[in-house]
């Protein structure tokens, strides 16, 4: 998997605090906490809860089964992405996060392009985006694994060619679904959010995720 510049440093970054000892050891969990995911941003998020944890990739397919509902396919593959990561990290606590945007119950995925980012852009003009955030939280050890679904919507302003074309001048998020960063200028298309969790927009929904590390054992704060 390749790892931008601004993830490696990011990354690198974390793990260094960790080093210096700034999230108390008092928190670290009895199993080791890895993140499966390489995104700059969940780990910024899961910082947030104090736990020492780690990061790894999954190497997982995230193409759609025939007739699968957005739900469906976000618990399956945060699923497959916690599994995935297990079988390196034996009696580690793992999670594994996965995220579609939906209009009219039609899943966009990451649009890998400009022109896709633009066709995408262009469709969520004025309405209602939904997504949906799968959280799986795999204890490797004992084989429990704990999966939920978490929706946020979005409600987009009315956006012209010329707003959808200098944003993408701004950013570049191709590899987000929906085609925007909320946690940057893509804040500035949108008319209103709902939900139980922002957190869950940019990722990680942080307050299922501690609800799931209770479960295990984990007490946040």
């Amino acid at each position: 998997m390749i790892v931008s510049a601004n993830q490696y440093f990011l990354l690198n970054e974390h793990a260094a605090r960790l080093m210096k000892g700034n999230i108390s050891p008092d928190n670290e969990p009895a199993n080791r906490l890895v993140l499966g995911s390489t995104s700059p941003f969940r780990a910024a998020l899961l910082e947030k809860l104090g736990l020492a944890f780690e990061v790894d990739a999954p190497d997982v397919d995230e193409q759609p089964l025939d007739q699968e509902t957005p739900q469906q396919l976000v618990m399956r593959l945060a699923r497959a992405k916690a599994e995935a990561v297990a079988k390196r990290h034996p009696g580690s606590l793992v999670i594994g996060s996965d995220q579609v945007a939906c209009i009219d119950h039609q899943i966009l995925g990451k649009p890998g392009s400009r022109a896709n980012a633009i066709n995408q852009l262009s469709l969520a003009s004025g309405k209602r985006v939904t997504f949906y955030t799968g959280l799986c939280l795999h204890n490797r050890a004992t084989g429990h694994t704990q999966t939920v679904c978490e929706p946020f919507h979005v409600h987009f302003r009315v956006l012209s060619r010329a707003q959808i074309e200098r944003y993408l001048d701004a950013e570049t998020p191709y590899n987000c679904a929906g085609s925007f960063k909320s946690e940057g200028l893509g804040i500035a298309l949108f008319t209103r959010m709902e939900g139980d969790d922002p957190n869950a927009l940019i990722g990680l929904p942080l307050i299922r995720l501690i609800a799931l590390l209770d479960a295990e054992g984990i007490k946040v704060p």
